[in-house]
């Protein structure tokens, strides 16, 4: 489903949430106001007590539908919520597979591997020595280790390779594509 398909669903939700918020809001309106008036005695003349009725079912079925609308929609939201949290799950599950895969691939120590989670996630050299318990100069030889095991220079290439696998091949390659200058761009000289 395109991204533009899905804000027209969520706009006509939000209106109908709103809609249904201004039909509780007038109802509670009605039956507040009537008590008002009934306690200051504001009312010249007694309404019959047919159309009174009528407008108290009409109230009461305004707060009624509010109400069975409104629980759809705290259940249509926590299902939302529940099926976000899985996809959130499956891809940190993919993301930490995916790390496992790369880092036996490269042949990375445990040491190593700790160093470059830890690298992955933006920490420091002080900050990954200081919870490794060890002398930043070793943390600046894993982290080159890492980097000469994986092919790349720094840390932004790591995190690069990473991002291009999690993109797929179509995406990566649209990544390279974008970040390609353009033969039209290139001016004669």
């Amino acid at each position: 489903m395109s991204r533009f398909r899905l804000r027209d669903i969520r706009l006509t939700r939000l209106r109908a949430f709103f809609l249904l918020l201004l039909v509780q809001a007038v109802c509670a309106g009605f039956f507040l106001g009537d008590i008002v008036i009934s306690v200051f005695g504001l009312r010249a003349r007694p309404l019959a007590w047919n159309t009174r009725e009528l407008m108290e079912i009409g109230a009461g079925l305004g707060l009624m539908l509010g109400m069975v609308f409104g629980g759809l929609v705290v259940l249509r939201a926590f299902r939302d919520l529940s099926r976000a949290q899985e996809r959130l799950d499956r891809a940190s599950g993919a993301f930490a597979a995916l790390l496992e895969t790369r880092f036996s691939e490269w042949g990375l120590t445990l040491a190593e591997r700790d160093v470059a989670m830890f690298a992955i996630k933006g920490l420091t050299v002080a900050e990954i020595a200081r919870l490794r318990e060890t002398s930043e100069g070793t943390v600046k030889a894993q982290t080159a280790a890492i980097y000469r095991k994986a092919g790349v220079s720094g840390r932004p290439q790591l995190l690069s390779l990473f991002i291009e696998d999690l993109m797929g091949e179509d995406g990566a390659a649209r990544l390279r594509a974008a970040a390609s200058p353009k033969s039209g761009d290139q001016s004669a000289a």
